[in-house]
């Protein structure tokens, strides 16, 4: 492939494909989530001066449901080891030293001169949380989520515009993915 950003789309794309499984099994437990979010605000609200016997209860109803709420860690765990690939291909490659993309990234290893990708990358994270539910997390760390966009965009300011790439499409795939999947649900 002669041009570096459009190997980096490709890479991006193959990883979501072998992690396809995993997302669509994540999907399915958030909805399981989305169901039972009754119950988990009724045992919050009961037990919420006995942490000890919140969690158990707590426990107790994932586990009569077949529910793993950290069963979402999983596809985003077996992604890190290509981030980090990717950030050291990036910053150590010869053959990505001064390699264009598109427009205004003359260079896939240095940072982007104009901020756009971090932008975009920041956008589509945040549109990509507001379809992502929220129904099990405590409203608190709900409202700590809001930020990490901004804080991943700020994190993606300096660091090689081909990083930041790899994560912008991740994240554009993730959102398709999590539309067809809303789709798929509604028929």
């Amino acid at each position: 492939i002669p041009n570096w950003g459009i190997a980096i789309i490709l890479l991006t794309l193959l990883v979501r494909v072998i992690v396809l499984p995993l997302n669509i099994s994540t999907f399915r437990s958030t909805r399981k989530m989305q169901a039972i979010q009754p119950k988990i605000t009724a045992i919050r609200e009961r037990y919420k001066d006995d942490p000890q016997t919140l969690n158990k209860e707590m426990m107790n109803v994932w586990k009569e449901n077949k529910i793993n709420p950290f069963g979402g860690c999983l596809p985003m765990l077996l992604q890190l080891p290509v981030f980090f690939a990717l950030y050291q291909v990036l910053g150590q490659s010869i053959e990505l030293y001064q390699a264009p993309f598109v427009g205004w990234i003359h260079d896939l290893s240095q940072k982007d001169p104009f901020y756009v990708l971090p932008v975009l990358m920041a956008v589509a994270m945040f549109f990509q949380q507001k379809l992502t539910p929220t129904a099990s997390m405590d409203p608190a760390q709900a409202k700590m989520m809001q930020f990490v966009p901004l804080v991943f965009a700020l994190m993606m300011i300096n660091l090689p515009a081909g990083l930041t790439l790899y994560i912008f499409i991740n994240t554009l795939s993730g959102i398709i993915l999590q539309q067809l999947t809303n789709v798929k649900k509604t028929t």
